[in-house]
């Protein structure tokens, strides 16, 4: 960014409840903010239970997959994107709290979205 260009708010590093931190990276996508959204995520997966790691992790990992394909990265994206997949459906298989999350369309349309569907 040049000199004196405005950016972009940084995003808070206030821990949030899961549901606020959901709504926050809903917003900052809706908003075509998807390393942000990443970000948001990422507060929350520092402060979450460990029980939680995956969820919040794979995520995280999603948002920064979807970075990589905006900048025109198809692999990295690809990769990225297989791998929340996997954090995702092995913190479906522990049948912790999902938040409202439909984990198994979500986890499919990552998939899917990896393979190029």
């Amino acid at each position: 960014m040049p000199y004196g260009a405005t950016g972009v708010e940084p995003i808070s590093e206030e821990p949030l409840s899961p549901e606020a931190t959901l709504a926050y990276a809903r917003r900052l996508l809706d908003d075509g903010r998807p390393f942000a959204a990443h970000e948001a995520l990422e507060v929350r997966w520092k402060s979450c239970p460990e029980e939680e790691r995956e969820l919040w992790q794979g995520l995280a990992q999603l948002c920064v997959g979807l970075t990589h394909q905006a900048r025109g990265n198809a692999v990295g994206s690809a990769r990225l994107v297989e791998r929340a997949a996997g954090r995702l459906e092995a913190y479906q298989q522990t049948a912790g709290p999902s938040y409202g999350l439909d984990l198994e369309a979500l986890i499919a349309c990552a998939r899917g979205r990896a393979h190029g569907a």
